[in-house]
């Protein structure tokens, strides 16, 4: 009784967080952010990042 009860509570805290978070937050510009094939190009690390080759 005690695992269904806590279930709920979190279902109904993650319903609350999920509706809290969509009226709160600016809606997605879907046009502004690059297409998922372009992940990973761009402009080359710099500084302290361990995958840098320079």
């Amino acid at each position: 009784m005690r695992f269904r009860f806590l279930a709920v509570c979190f279902w109904i805290a993650f319903a609350a967080f999920f509706a809290w978070d969509w009226t709160h937050s600016a809606p997605v510009n879907v046009r502004a952010e690059p297409p998922l094939i372009a992940a990973g190009s761009g402009v080359a690390p710099s500084g302290g990042h361990c995958a840098s080759t320079f």
